[in-house]
């Protein structure tokens, strides 16, 4: 007897349920065993817990973009992704980083670089190229082109920071990621990075905080940099914009921090040391940094340094910059000099400073102004001898130290002031100047322009006026337009040195003042000479003979033979009376200086100048150009020096205390009325040095104050150009031409 079954499992107590289990036939596609499975998962649904159904897609034929959990899995094999959906999501994750990393590169700009990193300051150099102050910028850098970093100096780096430089694209992702992962975990970032990537961050982004945002920018721009300059800009910007301690940024102010020479002098030693400081300069100076980190000691850090600079020097011969040969040649450390605040901008060096960038700033070939300068990064080469400024100073001290004694006598000793300067007439250079005890405290620069009467010795551009252009003829007249002049010769040209003389047009009429009134000229101490040549009243300096002369020759004559040797017109008195001749004008130490060299170099005059070059970035952007003009037929000049000559050799001669035995020397004193300056200009062949010697009250409130006597002054009776300006002048040109070939003087031309 038949009985029918069920197609499916029937009820829990097992009957029929190995059904599924017996061996037989696999079925059809479409057959009772998939519709079973079917109606066993519907089964489930309907009496079972309801697992099925949240862990199972059931939807008949419905097919999922991604399959996870996995269909058909149970247990933890729906939970274990399948290899398809690993390689897929791995690939979309690829897919998306490069499309977003692609995106990000085109997007990201390079910036330029920051102001900062450009900031730099303006360095100016003795006569021999020695640094003599750093001033005008913001920063202790001077940015200098590839050509001037040694090529030690370049490996040096590269040893010690990112020894793939020369071949890397400019980024060290795994540097890169480390430094991510800390900041992101809030640790301390790290290092890894190249030279590019070090060059980006010092140069190209600033100050910026250290985030994760600001790595990435920094991976990206690293990479657009290292693509797009040359290996040689990269490293240039890296070492000018790498922090070396000591406030110097930039190889070059480094060098001249460390060493007191420039980049390009260095030796591998030395370069090793320095690159060792990229590491850290606060632990790697050997001064110490005790006031950043007590523990960077100057013992700890010289240890510490010694170590990382031997292991530099071996790094650079085991990375072939370097020979074991060369490396034998720097057996010990390279200690560099102690640590100096450098020159201040005090005692002379701060008008020295002030003189040089007047030079710049007036020359209009180079297109500079003040703003430029301030903003830095120039190498200004200057005339200074750093010798002959410290003599002309002790020179100045000496005589202040013994005669000038404020504390004994306050009436006549207080607010002495001495100017001074020197000039080379070979050439124009400004050798030394003396501005006074301190730039800091003194803020007039008593060598250029103080407006201090140069009383005499001013004499001498009459002699030049009379000598080249003559005397006119009295029998022209004024009215008749007559320019006919008459020679004039320092021996046989004869005039009056009476005392109180009457003072008369050169046609001979009475020279009347405003008023009315008579010129009657004075000498000093009221003595008379009775009629002297031209070269006996130069030697005694007798006024009224000059004075009557400068009327003979005309007072614009006069002017323009000051002009033409080199004193700047907007300093001459603009007036025409008797004592324009004597010296009522306020040309500067300087220029007096310079106008006399005219003499010196047989009548040519040249500027006075204190530049010699000027450099940015190592490339010359000015040089001096020697330049003369013939001020004077050489006659001329020769027979003023030679009458100057006498002033100084004549026992009768004012300039007598400014004797150099051996050397020739010519000179002239100076002393204006009421005694309130006093002067003596002269030189040799090879310099030219006006000294001055004044009262007045300048302080930085009140510059340029009211001239004071000096009756009195320094225990003298009456302060002359023959008495301490003569005394500093023969002090500091005895030591100034100690060694130096005696030269004379060409013998006088007659005219």
């Amino acid at each position: 007897m038949t009985q029918n079954r069920p197609e499916g499992p029937q009820s829990p107590d097992g009957e029929n349920t190995d059904d599924r289990r017996r061996p037989g036939p696999a079925p059809e596609d479409g057959a009772d065993s998939g519709h079973a499975e079917r109606d066993g998962g519907q089964g489930d649904v309907e009496g079972g817990d309801g697992k099925a159904d949240r862990d199972t897609d059931t939807s008949a034929g419905k097919k999922r973009l991604i399959d996870y959990p996995r269909r058909g899995k149970g247990g933890v094999r729906r939970w274990i992704p399948s290899w398809r959906l690993v390689l897929g999501t791995s690939f979309a994750v690829v897919t998306a980083t490069v499309g977003a990393a692609t995106v990000a590169y085109a997007l990201v700009e390079v910036p330029d670089p920051t102001r900062a990193a450009e900031a730099q300051n303006n360095v100016y150099y003795w006569a021999d190229g020695t640094q003599m102050a750093a001033t005008g910028g913001e920063i202790n850098r001077q940015i200098i082109g590839i050509g001037e970093i040694p090529v030690a100096m370049q490996n040096a780096a590269i040893s010690a920071e990112n020894k793939t430089f020369r071949t890397d694209a400019g980024v060290d992702p795994m540097g890169i990621g480390r430094a991510v992962v800390n900041m992101a975990k809030g640790s301390e970032t790290q290092g890894g990075s190249t030279i590019t990537q070090q060059y980006v961050k010092n140069s190209r982004l600033g100050d910026q905080p250290k985030s994760v945002s600001r790595k990435v920018k920094e991976l990206f721009v690293s990479i657009k940099v290292g693509a797009d300059m040359d290996k040689s800009d990269i490293m240039a910007g890296y070492l000018n914009s790498a922090y070396y301690g000591r406030n110097s940024y930039g190889i070059q102010a480094a060098a001249r921090t460390y060493y007191g020479k420039n980049a390009r002098d260095l030796n591998p030693s030395e370069c090793a040391f320095l690159a060792s400081l990229l590491k850290g300069a606060v632990y790697f100076d050997p001064a110490g940094s005790v006031d950043i980190d007590p523990t960077a000691t100057p013992q700890a850090n010289l240890a510490r340094v010694t170590d990382r600079w031997k292991w530099v020097m071996n790094e650079m011969v085991k990375d072939g910059h370097l020979s074991a040969a060369e490396r034998a040649k720097h057996p010990t450390f390279p200690m560099p000099q102690s640590t100096s605040k450098g020159a201040k901008l005090g005692g002379q060096v701060g008008y020295l400073v002030d003189l040089a960038k007047a030079n710049v700033l007036k020359d209009r070939t180079l297109g500079l102004d003040a703003d430029d300068l301030a903003r830095g990064g120039y190498e200004i080469h200057t005339t200074f001898d750093k010798k002959k400024v410290q003599q002309l100073e002790q020179a100045v001290k000496k005589v202040r130290t013994a005669s000038i004694k404020p504390d004994k006598r306050p009436k006549t000793d207080t607010h002495v002031q001495f100017g001074g300067a020197s000039v080379d007439p070979r050439t124009g250079a400004i050798v030394a100047v003396y501005g006074g005890e301190d730039a800091t405290k003194h803020f007039t620069n008593n060598a250029d322009a103080t407006g201090v009467p140069v009383g005499s010795t001013f004499k001498a551009f009459v002699l030049a006026a009379a000598l080249r252009d003559g005397v006119r003829d009295p029998r022209g007249g004024a009215d008749q337009g007559s320019d006919e002049r008459t020679p004039v010769d320092p021996d046989t040209s004869v005039y009056s040195g009476q005392d109180k003389l009457k003072i008369k047009n050169y046609d001979g009429s009475v020279w009347l003042t405003a008023e009315g009134k008579e010129w009657l000229q004075t000498n000093d101490g009221n003595e008379s000479y009775g009629n002297v040549s031209l070269r006996e009243a130069m030697i005694r300096s007798a006024n009224s003979p000059f004075v009557q002369l400068g009327m003979d020759v005309g007072i614009p004559s006069v002017r323009r033979a000051a002009v033409d040797a080199g004193v700047l017109e907007n300093s001459l008195n603009t007036s025409d009376v008797p004592s324009f001749s004597l010296g009522i004008s306020s040309p500067s130490a300087i220029r007096m200086a310079g106008a006399y060299g005219t003499f010196a170099d047989g009548g040519k005059q040249r500027e006075p100048y204190s530049v010699t070059k000027v450099k940015r970035e190592g490339r010359v952007v000015y040089a001096h150009k020697d330049e003369s003009q013939q001020a004077f037929p050489a006659a001329v000049a020769g027979s003023v020096t030679d009458v100057l000559r006498d002033v100084v050799e004549d026992e009768e001669g004012t300039g007598r205390n400014a004797r150099l035995p051996g050397r020739e020397v010519a000179g002239k004193t100076g002393t204006t009325d009421g005694n309130k300056s006093a002067w003596f200009v002269g030189y040799t062949p090879q310099l030219s040095t006006a000294i001055d010697m004044y009262r007045r009250d300048d302080n930085e409130k009140n510059q340029n104050g009211t001239f004071l006597e000096m009756f009195g002054t320094g225990g003298q009776a009456k302060i002359h150009g023959a008495s301490f300006p003569s005394e500093i002048w023969r002090t500091y040109m005895t030591e100034a031409l100690k060694g130096q070939a005696v030269l004379r003087f060409s013998a006088p031309e007659q005219p």
